[in-house]
């Protein structure tokens, strides 16, 4: 019997695509894809870099079947498989909806960790690299001889050079530890059970984030696999690629975020969270870290099984991600190096936390404030209280709280052309593009190179640097609801500098992945 081929149910991409089939037998055929197609050259010009592998089929439901097709290198447009292939046998085409979908892969794998009976976990863990400033920097140095910090973000000397610098050192430190068993390899690829507990900052709430820490195969953005939520800037990659090049290690983890309301991979990390953690500590802010080896190969294809049919979101690690895709082209994906370190935590869970990021303006030219208030008058009325359903956000100035409240005759989609509905209703776009870009004359260019703002966590912090005399005036903002993340980064779009701050970090020094 020939094979009709369902050229719609297709779901096309820039690595894979996927061709469905009915009626047939998988336990007795195998589709050889080569014999099976062959691509006109003249309409697609990538069509001599495709390649068709042989797999075997997969029923999907009765009469329906499916077979892989994975095509090297990007395919640059969705186009559909009558187009693309031309069937040398009398395939019959036939309409019908798509069947598959771009997955979520993730592994175990041989971590690389501290020894536990010859560090202090506590005192060789720091915050992610991002997070950490001039003085913590020092505190971790003094912390311990063999702390993550002289590798993530050693210091510099005067006396660098090509041959000497952070990127050397950091190298040379990781051969040592590693030679002198300060850092060993698992001798089993493991998953890890990671829960963090901590107290919620400027409120008296205790709660849990419960998540695991796996490889996850690094996937191009527009496969529609891992989602970004945020713009990255160069500086940052590069330093990150010098030290993958260095290092050939990955030392902290993408914080990654996916769906599953059913909570069915929670279940699990909870069953396992009833023995004893193999590592637990504090760190600076009091948040207690607890993880747990997972060699169990049953649980560990049920987490991988679950995670198939999920998207991802960058939560943090939006630069470590794109260097590590950097890395992986320049590797041509060999050695390890198409899969990276992430953690991952389900937005269903309760204990996800994201934080405000208020700014604080300092040193603005020409600043004054009733000349300020006059301008945001135009777009805002002020008020003494914010109201939950209406677009707000509150300022500090003279030594007054005070709300400015968006009014309903503002039309965004005119103000705002370049940016979707969606993006145009974030406080944060509204304080950027409005308050800071148009009252105050502050460029998106020199927003990101922070010339007179400052990003403040607590807000207390930021009304105490008016009150100190240190700033001139601090704005306020609600948190950004994980919907508003989610339906931003599934539109394909970003948001602005510090839009999120998921609260607490990933530490760095945990497990680490060497892929040599």
């Amino acid at each position: 019997m020939a094979l009709r081929l369902d050229f719609e149910c297709v779901e096309i991409n820039q690595r894979f695509a996927v061709v469905v089939f009915g009626p047939g037998d998988p336990d007795s055929q195998r589709l050889l894809c080569r014999d099976q197609f062959r691509v006109p050259g003249g309409r697609f010009p990538f069509a001599r870099d495709l390649r068709a592998e042989t797999f075997p089929m997969k029923k999907l439901t009765e009469d329906r079947h499916s077979v892989l097709v994975s095509s090297i290198p990007v395919l640059t447009e969705i186009i559909t498989f009558q187009e693309v292939f031309q069937p040398r046998n009398p395939f019959q085409f036939h309409r019908g909806e798509v069947f598959y979908r771009n997955m979520a892969k993730i592994y175990p794998f041989r971590s690389l960790r501290y020894a536990p009976d010859k560090v202090p976990i506590d005192k060789v863990v720091t915050q992610p690299y991002d997070k950490i400033s001039k003085e913590m920097q020092e505190r971790y140095y003094a912390a311990h001889p063999n702390n993550i910090v002289r590798i993530i973000l050693g210091k510099s000397d005067p006396s660098d050079s090509l041959d000497q610098n952070v990127y050397t050192r950091a190298a040379a430190y990781l051969k040592e530890w590693r030679a002198s068993g300060i850092l060993q390899q698992l001798p089993e690829a493991s998953l890890f059970v990671y829960f963090q507990r901590f107290n919620v900052p400027d409120e008296n709430e205790l709660r849990v984030r419960k998540g695991f820490v796996a490889l996850g195969e690094l996937e191009d953005y527009a496969n529609k696999v891992v989602f970004p939520h945020e713009r990255t800037l160069t500086g940052p990659k590069k330093d990150r690629l010098e030290l993958l090049r260095h290092t050939r290690t990955q030392f902290e983890q993408i914080f990654m975020l996916y769906e599953d309301p059913e909570q069915r991979i929670d279940h699990t990390l909870e069953e396992i969270a009833r023995r004893t953690p193999d590592i637990r500590l504090k760190d600076e802010y009091g948040v207690e870290h607890s993880m747990w080896m997972v060699t169990d190969h049953e649980r560990i294809r049920f987490i991988q099984a679950q995670m198939e049919n999920k998207k991802l979101i960058i939560a943090d690690g939006h630069h470590r991600y794109e260097t590590a895709l950097a890395y992986r082209d320049e590797m041509r994906g060999e050695k390890g190096s198409d899969r990276l370190p992430m953690t991952f935590f389900n937005t269903s869970s309760p204990g996800l936390t994201i934080l405000p990021t208020h700014r604080v303006l300092a040193n603005v030219p020409g600043f004054e404030p009733s000349a300020f208030l006059n301008r945001a008058g135009e777009f805002f009325y002020r008020t003494e209280s914010s109201k939950a359903e209406r677009i707000t956000v509150g300022v500090f100035l003279n030594d007054r709280m005070s709300f400015l409240q968006l009014r309903s005759s503002v039309d965004l989609r005119s103000l705002m052309p370049d940016l979707s509905e969606k993006q145009r209703t974030l406080d944060v776009v509204i304080l950027h593009r409005l308050l800071l870009e148009k009252c105050l004359g502050i460029t998106e260019e020199a927003v990101k190179k922070e010339t007179y703002i400052t990003y403040v966590r607590g807000r207390e912090a930021a009304i105490s640097a008016v009150r100190a005399g240190t700033a001139q005036i601090a704005f306020l903002l609600n948190p950004t609801r994980l919907e508003q993340l989610r339906d931003i980064a599934f539109e394909g779009n970003v948001m602005p500098q510090k839009s999120t701050d998921f609260y607490p970090k990933v530490l760095s020094g945990l497990t680490m992945y060497a892929m040599e």
